[in-house]
């Protein structure tokens, strides 16, 4: 019985932690964003920013996890194959509209 429940309790914890990307971003609302303020440089390569919908750009970026993703899209980014600014170089977006759009990106480039 003490198994069954672990089991249980574990099971549980994993499904919630799940949906903690869906909980905390709305990939959905992040379009509106990447159209307006990302899609520049997402769409071309532009400043080496990995291009919507390319897979292996985008391995190595979603293997650090969203919270790093954000942070560095926040906060800006600069690494050995390209650099951006902070809030894609819009300072009047808000961190849940970055991480929104963060996470419409990851969602197309999976």
């Amino acid at each position: 019985m003490s198994r069954f429940v672990s089991a249980a309790l574990f099971g549980a914890a994993l499904l919630i932690s799940g949906n903690a990307f869906a909980a905390k971003y709305d990939a959905a609302a992040g379009k509106a964003t990447y159209d307006a303020s990302c899609a520049m440089c997402h769409k071309t390569g532009m400043m080496g920013a990995p291009k919507l919908g390319d897979k292996a750009a985008w391995k190595s970026h979603i293997a650090k996890g969203m919270d790093a993703m954000v942070a560095n899209s926040i906060k800006g980014y600069k690494g050995p194959k390209g650099m951006m600014p902070a809030k894609g170089g819009n300072p009047k977006l808000t961190d849940a509209q970055v991480g929104n759009a963060v996470a419409y990106m990851v969602g197309q480039s999976k």
